[in-house]
């Protein structure tokens, strides 16, 4: 499982290299800088559940002995994962996978911002589930997660509320087979981020996600839910979120409330 093994193309720093392990070889480039090699590596251990999240990687230089590479190879690896939210560094302690439960990572999907302030300063969302239940895959959404039309997957339906006020409406689809045993009642016992949950009890972290943003009206059912008049304006995000190797894990559809709120992106 671990993914001690040198650069896939043979070389290290000190000019000296072992074959890559089976099946190795795909996940760096036979050209790509050494530091993304290692960062492939690094993060094909996160992929395996070498290290899990919240947890303490090996130093960079224990790291740098095992792939034969400097510990300067090893630093700007770790900094591009850091610099993704994958790992994330404490001064004096080391370097620890990141987890949805950190308080800097909990808001990172969260693009709508209230008017006043950021998205930590409107306190944690109350979360109202609505639905939760088994059923075999539309065809779109089995689309999105790469699984086959009518496939078990999991639909939950679940309404945040910030400062009392129904704010988002969401509609989540996930793979059935990775969240066996999730039910509506153990969401409806969890008061913290559902990402967190993920990683806790399914061994599932979310790294990555694409959005499709347009602008709709409530239906009847959308205005019921969110106590807001029919044919109100509001958000529609659509988000797919993958975890490790870029596999789809998540669909969220969400509405979202923006009379008292604005969507904020960053854009490098």
């Amino acid at each position: 499982m671990s993914p001690s093994t040198t650069p896939s193309n043979g070389t290290t720093d000190q000019g000296s290299g072992i074959p890559p392990g089976p099946g190795e070889a795909a996940l760096a480039p036979a050209f790509s800088p050494l530091y993304q090699q290692i960062k492939s590596l690094l993060l094909n251990g996160l992929r395996l559940g070498e290290w899990k999240p919240g947890e303490l990687i090996p130093s960079e230089i224990e790291l740098a002995t095992r792939f034969r590479v400097s510990q300067g190879t090893v630093r700007k690896a770790i900094d591009e994962l850091a610099a993704d939210n994958l790992l994330i560094r404490r001064q004096g302690r080391g370097t620890f996978v990141a987890t949805h439960a950190e308080h800097q990572v909990q808001y990172r999907f969260l693009k709508l911002m209230p008017d006043k302030g950021d998205a930590s300063s409107q306190g944690q969302a109350q979360r109202q589930i609505v639905d939760c239940k088994r059923l075999r895959a539309p065809a779109d959404v089995a689309r999105h997660l790469a699984v086959r039309t009518g496939e078990p997957v999991l639909r939950i339906q679940r309404v945040l509320h910030f400062a009392g006020k129904p704010t988002i409406l969401e509609d989540i689809w996930l793979p059935g087979a990775p969240f066996k045993g999730l039910t509506t009642e153990r969401l409806r016992q969890d008061q913290g981020p559902m990402y967190a949950m993920f990683e806790a009890e399914f061994g599932i972290r979310m790294v990555r996600a694409d959005e499709k943003i347009r602008a709709v009206v409530a239906s009847a059912t959308d205005s019921f839910l969110l106590a807001v008049a029919v044919a109100t304006p509001l958000l529609s995000v659509e988000r797919t979120a993958f975890t490790y190797n870029d596999t789809p894990m998540e669909l969220r559809r969400g509405l979202y409330v923006t009379d008292t709120h604005y969507y904020r992106n960053a854009l490098n």
